[in-house]
């Protein structure tokens, strides 16, 4: 059965709506310690994604995961908090509202619907020595869920400790994620702009000549900026915080870079070349 785009986005709009309803409720009832009421909370939610993972048998339901979870994860450490109204709960949630709507926005204009599943699942599919659903749980919802959770443990202490106040490490934390979700809208645009004008041709313009993965570069910094608000909020704890942006550092160095840059040099002639004049992810002035 083919499934429009209209119609799979209403699924799949069904789907995270019981997800949030199922993270909510662990949220606020299970009655543990809050990061592990979130982490029960999301991993709920994932098993509510993974359930419709299988039944359209498409990795791809999980993809809206990353940006949708978090802010709700956001909300309710401000409410445990009563951190409403102070200027750094104030600016943080900003700051992820506006990465989460850029973010959830642009897979949704990209999204050709339920007909289609993200290449780098099929790749997963295909070189794992794992049956196709144990690779879906473990691979593509396990293992980013965890990655998100390991991210979003900063925002407890951020809205949970201090008296809300910015300093000087707080507006950085504003800068940075501010910076950090244009940067991302910057590089999705002019890459999508670039495949429309030139289907299938190596992206080496903009943002892509300073670094091969800007986009990746500026999603890292979201987190890092979420990192900052904690020790804006609660310096002491600098040391354990920084367990989300080093965990998405690792993820996108381990994980992500390559599998994109293995594609490429695949499928796109010069993409030696480029890949030797252009960083992986910290940015160069471009050189020929």
């Amino acid at each position: 059965m083919r499934h429009g785009r209209a119609a799979s986005l209403a699924w799949i709009t069904l789907v995270y709506v019981l997800a949030i309803g199922v993270a909510e409720w662990f949220f606020h009832r299970l009655g543990a310690h809050p990061l592990v009421n979130v982490a029960a909370g999301m991993l709920a939610a994932m098993g509510v994604t993974f359930v419709a993972t299988r039944i359209w048998n498409n990795g791809s339901v999980f993809d809206p995961y990353w940006s949708v979870i978090p802010p709700f994860v956001a909300l309710y450490f401000a409410h445990l908090g009563a951190s409403f109204g102070t200027p750094l709960c104030t600016a943080l949630l900003i700051v992820v509202s506006a990465w989460a709507v850029r973010l959830t926005l642009n897979w949704a204009v990209g999204w050709p619907g339920l007909d289609h599943e993200d290449w780098r699942y099929l790749m997963l599919y295909e070189r794992a020595p794992l049956p196709r659903p144990l690779v879906q749980l473990l691979a593509v919802e396990l293992f980013p869920t965890l990655v998100i959770f390991l991210g979003c443990i900063a925002m407890w202490p951020a809205l949970t400790r201090g008296d809300g106040s910015l300093g000087a490490i707080g507006w950085l934390a504003v800068a940075v994620g501010l910076l950090a979700t244009g940067l991302e809208l910057a590089a999705d645009e002019q890459r999508r702009a670039f495949s429309k004008a030139k289907p299938g041709a190596l992206m080496d313009i903009g943002l892509w000549s300073w670094s091969r993965h800007p986009n990746y570069l500026g999603e890292i910094l979201f987190w890092v900026s979420l990192w900052l608000f904690s020790v804006a909020a609660w310096p002491i704890a600098w040391w354990w915080t920084a367990i989300g942006p080093l965990a998405m550092v690792a993820m996108f160095l381990g994980a992500s870079i390559p599998m994109m840059d293995t594609r490429s040099a695949e499928r796109r002639p010069g993409f030696a070349d480029y890949a030797a004049r252009t960083p992986a992810l910290w940015p160069r002035r471009p050189r020929s």
